[in-house]
């Protein structure tokens, strides 16, 4: 039970960084000693201290014979900085209370064993799927090498993005759209098609009273014909970086005029599929991406069962109409016995007017029947 209570308070230390140490995972570490915490840390950003290494500084000499609660296996390699498993070792710590391993096949278990080799006494799993689900980014990316995908939707109560007339300013209230903000700082990017671009010319920025804060993500535009106009405001980079993945069909010049704006263009074979984008990305070390497209790019990410995540706001509004929007577009899945499952679901009423689902896609057997169609982004 004090186990438990103990990585608790990690957890919540580790969530303070949230979206702040890409690559990185999010840690937190508290040192406790005849029932007293005195050490604490959080790992900040990418390159400073680990959250161990914080903890054991403020613990002091009093670290010696103490218990370390860390939410992810101390590292045993030398990076940015030295390896936490010798600095755990050093300071005294008797036992380590570790949530979950190393989920790199090349170092895990390596931390928890040089510990125990050195007599320190160590017990893995405690709070482990909170653990992992903190770390749902870094997980997957070291698995994959390909940036964690959250699709986010804005809907109608009635399944619209827009009216038949294609309006859709707004469609959830402040308090939805100040989330939203949020989400973007957390990112290391934001993708939407061309389409979006002409129709709202957005900043996809991530924005508090209407000015930028915090870290910008990277703006990922999917545009095989280079259609963007150079006035556009994602082509202005003095807030953020933006990159255009496009083909070698689109003008040489207008990529020439795109990349001395300071727009970075990454052309990819044609056509464009996801999994290219994808892989592009995770290649220059993109670990999470917010999906904010219309309904033609949320169907293709989907029928290409690149969804990890699914953060959909509902709007207590109806607006009808056949030829309304709808989040997900494309040819879709054929029967029911398709239709895709969220798991570990929750759902919030923000305000009055809105509701906020979050759910992570169960991908099946039978969704890799007719997998590649759609999946070609049609931008």
């Amino acid at each position: 039970m004090e186990d438990a209570r103990y990585m608790a308070m990690a957890i919540e230390l580790a969530k303070t960084a949230e979206g702040q140490t890409s690559p990185n995972p999010l840690v937190g570490a508290v040192v406790v000693k005849d029932g007293f915490v005195i050490g604490m840390g959080a790992h900040v950003r990418a390159g400073e201290p680990h959250a161990e290494v914080h903890a054991l500084r403020m613990a002091g000499e009093r670290a010696a014979c103490a218990t370390l609660y860390v939410t992810l296996e101390p590292c045993s390699h030398h990076g940015k900085t030295p390896p936490c498993a010798d600095a755990v070792i050093a300071a005294g710590i008797r036992r380590v209370v570790i949530a979950t391993l190393d989920p790199n096949p090349a170092v895990s278990g390596r931390g928890a064993g040089k510990l125990r080799a050195a007599g320190v006494d160590v017990v893995v799993g405690v709070r482990e799927a909170e653990a992992v689900r903190l770390n749902e980014v870094f997980f997957h990316f070291i698995q994959t090498r390909r940036p964690f995908v959250t699709v986010k939707t804005a809907s109608t109560l009635d399944g619209k993005i827009a009216t038949s007339t294609g309006h859709s300013k707004w469609i959830t209230g402040a308090a939805a759209r100040e989330e939203v903000h949020e989400l973007r700082r957390k990112h290391d990017a934001i993708l939407v098609g061309a389409g979006t671009v002409l129709a709202d010319d957005p900043e996809l920025t991530a924005r508090r009273d209407g000015q930028p804060y915090g870290k910008q993500p990277v703006r990922v535009i999917l545009d095989s014909r280079l259609r963007i106009p150079l006035s556009a405001r994602v082509a202005r980079v003095d807030q953020a970086q933006t990159w255009v993945c496009t083909t070698a069909r689109s003008p040489e010049t207008k990529r020439e005029a795109l990349a001395s704006q300071g727009v970075q263009v990454i052309v990819l074979d044609e056509p464009i599929t996801v999994d290219a984008v994808l892989c592009a990305l995770g290649e220059r070390g993109i670990t999470s991406l917010l999906v904010e497209g219309g309904a033609e790019v949320n169907g293709s990410f989907l029928r290409a069962r690149a969804v990890q995540k699914l953060i959909s706001y509902v709007s207590l509004k109806l607006v009808g109409g056949k030829n309304s929007p709808t989040p997900f577009g494309g040819s879709g899945f054929a029967t029911m016995d398709e239709a895709v499952i969220l798991t570990g679901t929750s759902v919030e009423q923000i305000d009055e007017q809105d509701i906020r689902i979050v759910g992570y896609p169960l991908w099946r057997e039978r969704h890799v029947r007719g997998e590649e169609e759609g999946t070609c982004l049609q931008v």
